[in-house]
């Protein structure tokens, strides 16, 4: 089993002070079974049923722990707020014609909230839901704004608002450079139809253009593509960089595999592409990520308007390091171990 490592550097914080609609709730389908404060309990014979359907974009470790984290939330907290949470979830295998169906069925069934995982996920969510009172609630979307969710992050003027994955790009090369100082190069590969991840990657390409590091980027449109894209930045370049990119997510097991033959670290985005041979990251806590994204949408379900629950960004980043990876390749990562 991979070791890893973690080291917390700062806390959570909700992006932007709660603010007030000016209006009626846009999420009128949804039951005021409970206070949104969640105060108190109710027992079992009482609790409001309520339906949601949970989209996941595709299986990969990131996002199944953000939605193990979310059931589990769900379950734990739903009685504080008056209600038992009935979950219908579905799997999109990464496929938007997939996704577009799976939210038109939710939609038909009259749920009362869809979860949306990852970017894809919540633009189909989006559309979906276009011309109802269904609120959505998304979790790991990099960049709302960018993929057209959400304008306002402080209060959201639709009905869709949730959790946003964003990384601190400059401490994620801050450790590289600690790591592995003599790495003089990057590989970018990432997925250029995933709007995150082109978030992400222009991002990392103003920080490494104004420190002077030069870089290869490689594009990959499917898992298929990423042993050989892989292999053609190795050739060229120190270090790779991944973003939370859910095309390399998924072949994660592959780039690392190959980076640890051509003994050159790989850098990533989130703390589960560690767990499955990157070298290292400052990321967010996918478990965490999960946890909030269900007490969002229990205060959505039990009356608060979607406008005064603002997109939350985790701001609680930690150092994770795989200590095989970096025996593997010859690097010291012990600084960072438990």
């Amino acid at each position: 089993m991979k070791k890893l490592a973690a080291l917390a550097l700062s806390a959570v914080f909700a992006l932007g002070a709660l603010t007030a609609c000016g209006g009626s709730s846009s999420s009128g389908s949804v039951p005021a079974a409970a206070s949104a404060s969640g105060s108190g309990s109710v027992s079992g014979a009482s609790l409001k049923e309520v339906n949601i359907g949970l989209i996941q974009l595709m299986e990969h470790a990131s996002l199944d722990e953000i939605r193990t984290a979310i059931e589990a939330g769900l379950e734990a907290k739903g009685a504080e707020y008056g209600v038992k949470v009935n979950v219908d979830y579905q799997n999109a295998q990464g496929d938007t014609s997939t996704i577009n169906t799976i939210c038109q069925q939710f939609v038909g069934n009259k749920v009362d909230a869809i979860v949306a995982i990852a970017t894809p996920a919540a633009q189909g969510a989006a559309t979906a839901v276009a011309g109802t009172d269904i609120p959505v609630i998304f979790s790991a979307v990099t960049d709302p704004a960018a993929a057209g969710l959400v304008e306002n992050l402080e209060a959201p003027e639709g009905n869709i608002t949730g959790t946003s994955d964003a990384i601190p790009v400059e401490k994620i090369f801050e450790l590289a450079a600690e790591l592995t100082p003599d790495a003089e190069s990057f590989g970018l590969i990432y997925n250029t139809g995933e709007v995150n991840s082109v978030s992400v990657i222009d991002e990392t390409k103003a920080y490494l253009d104004a420190q002077g590091i030069s870089y290869t980027e490689a594009s990959v449109a499917s898992t298929g593509d990423v042993q050989t894209a892989a292999q053609t930045l190795l050739s060229k370049c120190d270090a790779i960089f991944a973003p939370i990119d859910n095309t390399v997510a998924s072949a994660m097991g592959v780039l690392a595999d190959e980076a640890i033959k051509a003994g050159k670290p790989v850098y990533v985005a989130a703390d589960s592409m560690v767990n499955d041979g990157g070298l290292a990251t400052v990321g967010v806590n996918y478990t965490n990520l999960g946890t909030q994204t269900a007490d969002m949408l229990l205060k959505v379900l039990t009356g608060t308007p979607v406008c005064e629950v603002p997109v939350e960004v985790l701001k609680e980043n930690a150092v994770v390091v795989n200590e095989e990876t970096a025996a593997a390749i010859g690097v010291d990562v012990s600084k960072y171990a438990r």
